[in-house]
Formats: structure tokens, C-alpha cells, sequence
């Protein structure tokens, strides 16, 4: 399955020879993308990791995001597979976003949402975090939130992060503060605003393995219907 692709857009307009200096741009991205928002401590990584194996796609976390943002060969390395006007389509969106006021005009924010694009244009990938599912096409994006019960949260911090309790109590609310803070600064939204997500998934009672299932499930039928509106 990872070597197919199916294609939601039309073909990228590459025939027009005319003015150089317009540049021709993508219908949009070529597969369908997950972006997972969560909780802290709701094993929304966990869960992500999962659904890559199942699904065959890369997954991006925000670890991985921020340093291939801040490293030029990392993100060379891995970007050098896009299509060509990928970059184009990608600058066209943030500025599109910007204009709009979806987004904030902040230059240390540029990075981050312009590989995001970048990434989503190839399609078939897997965000974590960084506000992905407010800034990709939402025709294209599986956008989920992973949550989970307080005492679920701070028991898997604490084991995770080896530390008491209280410690990892506080640091939940850290972490789930400074996204959330994110979000608001960048994205003007409400990250605890459920009509903003596709599926919302408790990863207590259904645990990693079925919540992963649930999400590669809704993926697959997801890009099938794309599929058949592109076709």
C-alpha cells in the first residue's frame, strides 16, 4: 500500500509556457493527510505511530517537525521527493491563511506551517501536533483529537516521564496550557472546540490498537470517496 498512491486532485497544471514569472500551482495535495491534536499524556503519539504501521505513512511528530524547520539538510533530505510545484502550492495556502486571518503573520511561525504544506502536498502522511489540522485543507486532512480521562493522563506521564504524582500532574497542565496557548496565538481557535475535528477518540476505553484501527479505518474510506469525486 505505501507504494501506491491515489491521486485526490487533478493533474498540476504544467503546460503553460507563457510568463515566467507566474508560477504555476497545484489543485491541492495529492493524498489524503491525519492530523492528530491531543491531550497531553492521551498517547496521541503512541497512537500515531500505530496508525503509520498500519497505513504504510510517514509519521511526523513535533519533535521531528521542529528540527527538520531548523535544519536545512534534514529538510532537504526528506522534501526532496515532492512534486515540483509543491513548494508553490504550499507559499500560496500560508499566504492565502494569512490574508484570511486564519493564521498568524508572526515570521517565527512560517516555518512550521510552511513544511506542514509542504509535507501535506505529498499526501499520505501523519501529523502530530502544531496546529496540522487547523492549517491543512480540510477536504484532505483526517483531522483527530486524541483525549483521555485526568487520572489516565498523569498515570502515563508519570510512568513516561518518571516522575511522582503531582509532578506529572503538572506537567500535563503545562503541556496542555502551551498548546493550547499555541493554538490561540497562531491559529485563533479553541483547541477544545469539538466541532473542530472529525473524530474524537478516548484512548482509555478503546485503547492504542483500536483507536489506531478506528482512525486507519476512517483514512482508508476517507481517500476512497476522494477518490471517486477526483475520478
Amino acid at each position: 500500500m505505501a507504494t501506491e498512491r491515489t491521486e485526490l486532485t487533478g493533474a498540476p497544471l504544467h503546460g503553460f509556457q507563457g510568463d515566467r514569472g507566474e508560477i504555476p500551482l497545484a489543485e491541492g495535495p495529492l493524498g489524503l493527510s491525519v492530523a492528530i491534536t491531543r491531550e497531553a499524556g492521551s498517547r496521541g503519539g503512541s497512537v500515531a505511530r500505530l496508525l503509520g504501521r498500519r497505513l504504510g505513512w510517514q509519521v511526523y511528530d513535533q519533535e521531528l517537525l521542529e528540527y527538520m524547520a531548523s535544519s536545512d539538510t534534514a529538510r532537504d533530505d526528506i522534501l526532496r521527493d515532492l512534486p515540483p510545484d509543491a513548494s508553490a502550492w504550499a507559499e500560496h495556502r500560508l499566504e492565502l491563511m494569512q490574508n484570511e486571518g486564519r493564521i498568524s503573520h508572526m515570521d517565527e511561525l512560517r516555518g512550521l506551517p510552511r513544511l506542514m504544506l509542504m509535507l501535506a502536498a505529498r499526501g499520505r502522511v501523519i501529523i502530530v501536533g502544531r496546529g496540522a489540522g487547523y492549517l491543512l485543507p480540510g477536504e484532505s486532512t483526517l483531522h483527530a483529537r486524541m483525549i483521555a480521562p485526568i487520572p489516565a493522563r498523569v498515570g502515563y506521564l508519570s510512568l513516561h516521564l518518571r516522575l511522582t504524582a503531582a509532578g506529572a500532574e503538572e506537567q500535563m497542565r503545562q503541556r496542555d496550557n502551551s498548546r493550547n496557548a499555541y493554538l490561540s496565538r497562531h491559529f485563533h481557535i479553541d483547541a477544545t472546540e469539538n466541532c473542530g475535528y472529525d473524530m474524537i477518540l478516548n484512548s482509555l476505553p478503546l485503547g492504542e490498537e483500536t483507536c489506531a484501527q478506528l482512525l486507519a479505518t476512517a483514512a482508508r474510506s476517507r481517500e476512497a470517496r476522494w477518490g471517486e469525486r477526483a475520478g
